[in-house]
Formats: C-alpha cells, sequence, structure tokens
C-alpha cells in the first residue's frame, strides 16, 4: 500500500477556541500515529479565523509531546516570511525534543493576504524572490556543506528532512535543481499537477539527501459509513472554502445539508474544479478514488487534507480511510 500521511490546519470550530483546537490537533495525531499514517503535518496560515498553526515549529512540539513514533513537520513554513537561520533553530529544537522524526516542508507563498508582510515587517514580494537562495542557506545551516559564517544552535547536525512544496511549476524546478522530495498541493490547486510531477521527475538531479525523484500529493479525504454521510461532512470544509475565497474566512462551520445545491454556478464550480484530487465518500468510494489518484500521477506518498466540524468523525475517517486502502 502507498504509504499515506495527514495535513492538518487545525481548524477553528464555531463555538470553539483556539485551546480547543490545538487540544484536537493532538487527537489527531495521536489517532493518525495509531492508525499507521507515516507523516502527520501542520500548515502555516496566518491571520485566519478558523485556523491555529500560524506558530507552526510551537504547535508541532505540542504534537510531538502527544505522540511517540509518527514522523511530524511542517506541511509548509513558507520561508519568505521568515530567516533561514530562526527556522534552522527552531527545527534544529524540534529534531532536539523529537529526533529521526522531524520534516521541514518549504513553501514559498506568504499564506496570507498581502497586509502580513506589513505585519512582520518585510517586503514579501522582495522576500520571494530569494527563495532559492534561502532554501540552501537553510539546508546548509542543518547539515554543515557550506561554510558558513555563522552556525545555528541547535541547528547544525540536526536530522531534519527538507521538502520542497509547490502548487506551481517553480516548485518543482526548484525541487528537481536541488534534489529534494517534492510535495505538491493539488487538494487546492490541482490544475497544474501532472505538469509540476512531470517536471520535477524529468528534470531531477540526485543529491547526496535523495537519490531519485520522491514526490507526494495532497488530497481531500472525508471518510464514513456511506457516501451520504461523508458528503454532508464534507460540507463544512467546502463552505469553509468557499468563503476563504469570496473573501470573508471564518471559524469552520457545521455541516449542512444540500450546500453545494445551494451554490450559484460560480460557487458549483469553484468546488467542482477540486475533484481531481477528492475522496469523499464511503470506503469503497474512497479507496477507488485514491487508486485512480495513484495510478494517474504514480505519486510515492498521498497526504490527505480535510476537515470535519466533528473532530472524532475526522478521527473515524483517517481510521476507515487507512483500512478500506488494505493497511
Amino acid at each position: 500500500m502507498i504509504p499515506l500521511s495527514v495535513l492538518d490546519l487545525v481548524p477553528v470550530r464555531e463555538g470553539f477556541e483556539v485551546s480547543d483546537a490545538l487540544a484536537e490537533a493532538g487527537a489527531l495525531a495521536n489517532a493518525a500515529e495509531d492508525a499507521g499514517y507515516k507523516r502527520f503535518w501542520v500548515a502555516e496560515h496566518h491571520a485566519t479565523p478558523g485556523i491555529a498553526g500560524g506558530a507552526t515549529a510551537v504547535v508541532l512540539a505540542h504534537i510531538g509531546h502527544c505522540t511517540s513514533t509518527i514522523r511530524i513537520g511542517a506541511g509548509g513554513i513558507m520561508l519568505p516570511n521568515h530567516n533561514p537561520f530562526v527556522i534552522a533553530e527552531q527545527f534544529g529544537a524540534l529534531d532536539g525534543l523529537f529526533p529521526g522524526r522531524v520534516d521541514l516542508g518549504l513553501g514559498r507563498a506568504p499564506g496570507a493576504a498581502p497586509i502580513l508582510g506589513q505585519a512582520l515587517r518585510k517586503d514579501l514580494a522582495r522576500a520571494s524572490e530569494y527563495f532559492p537562495q534561502d532554501v540552501v542557506e537553510l539546508r546548509a545551516m542543518l547539515t554543515g556543506d557550506i561554510d558558513l559564517p555563522i552556525t545555528a544552535t541547535p541547528g547544525l547536525g540536526a536530522k531534519v528532512e527538507l521538502w520542497m512544496l509547490g502548487s506551481s511549476l517553480f516548485g518543482a524546478q526548484l525541487a528537481a535543481q536541488l534534489g529534494m522530495p517534492y510535495a505538491f498541493a493539488s487538494h487546492f490547486a490541482p490544475e497544474h499537477l501532472d505538469a509540476a510531477l512531470a517536471t520535477y521527475r524529468e528534470q531531477f538531479r540526485p543529491s547526496a539527501y535523495l537519490d531519485k525523484p520522491h514526490a507526494m500529493a495532497a488530497m481531500t479525504v472525508i471518510c464514513a459509513e456511506s457516501d451520504a454521510e461523508a458528503e454532508l461532512l464534507a460540507t463544512s470544509q467546502d463552505q469553509s472554502f468557499v468563503r476563504l475565497r469570496s473573501g470573508d474566512p471564518g471559524k469552520l462551520p457545521p455541516p449542512v445539508p444540500g450546500f453545494r445545491e445551494s451554490l450559484d454556478m460560480g460557487g458549483q464550480a469553484m468546488l467542482e474544479r477540486l475533484g481531481i484530487a477528492r475522496a469523499v465518500g464511503s470506503p469503497q468510494t474512497v479507496a477507488d478514488r485514491i487508486t485512480r489518484f495513484v495510478e494517474r500521477t504514480k505519486a510515492d506518498e498521498i497526504i490527505v487534507s480535510g476537515a470535519t466540524y466533528d473532530p472524532l468523525a475526522r478521527q473515524e475517517s483517517l481510521r476507515l480511510t487507512i483500512a478500506a486502502l488494505g493497511a
């Protein structure tokens, strides 16, 4: 069976607070570990009321203490928001706490609206131009493969597994050039999936860290006992996505029967475009859709996203999904 991992945005539900979201993320990570998932990643997002993972390294320390064997990591850190030295220290510290378990996925997008640059006191457009250089510098701070004038402590010598993230061809080309594993955000940007994976594999150059291409693709996966139950659970995420794209993000709402049918044609089209990387339904439906997706993409790993208003429903979704695929 293809390795499965989990991507969590640490959703804050309507009627609940950040403290609840963090507790639920820890419980979800524990359930993922028990079910046999390979990794549990948290994504960096900012200034969004319904997402509590902004301080990603801090959240990962919490996740690490809730688990014992599953790999934990950032999916990802948006490097233009930071400087490489600070990230090297943070993830060096995480490796010290949870040796051999830490992943660091690096992305180029800011993870928030343009006003974030003002809050961070950074020109994010300019910072994005230095992204390739910053990736190389960060890797050197962890590995020591380039002689630098300053040593990150913690950081240097940390056994952190570095990944390149992407939703376009840029990340695929850079991952190939640097010989890094590559994770594509097909759960929200499926249009460039096939071209990005082809580019990554065709242009890949072996490195000291990876001898051949290794690609992970993201899917929205919500599994329940029946197709109807899973589709109802998925309406919470559907609502959040539509609100986000409409410029009105909020906390994760309860499910709403018939939500998709209530949308205008533009809203329905917005959700339909995500169907390429979506597996929502009964165990058989989910297994069939993931299997077809893997056959099409030849992905080496799948990372599953998909929030539910009931946190226990998502734990059950993880268990049903991995069981359906024959774990």
